[in-house]
């Protein structure tokens, strides 16, 4: 039995996002992408104008996603692979691609509902 609904989901969300990792601030947006994945637990995707992008170093990790595309990683400081973006995603993801998720297990993502 084959489900009906869409491997991947975009919702925008309006509420604010905020990013830390100790003290610093990395990003703060009220313009996220949720995106929902079977499988995967939901990922919030902040526009890179709203990410202190120059406070983030493209690291040389690259993954392969058959549904999204390739994935740049990139780190703070010392903490390696905190944040991804799929720079040129497949068909049908573009909406992500100036957007960057940041891993929950290294930095801190708030959402104020």
């Amino acid at each position: 039995m084959t489900s009906t609904e869409p491997r991947i989901t975009l919702n925008p969300q309006r509420h604010r996002v905020q990013v830390l990792i100790g003290d610093t601030l990395l990003a703060d947006t009220t313009r996220v992408l949720e995106l929902r994945e079977r499988g995967y637990p939901p990922r919030l995707y902040i526009p890179r104008e709203d990410v202190r992008m120059d406070l983030l170093s493209r690291s040389e990790t690259v993954t392969h996603c058959p549904f999204k595309g390739d994935a740049a990683y990139f780190s703070f400081g010392e903490q390696a692979d905190v944040a991804w973006s799929y720079e040129q995603p497949l068909e049908g993801m573009e909406t992500i691609a100036e957007y960057l998720a940041f891993d929950d297990d290294k930095a801190n993502v708030a959402e104020d509902r």
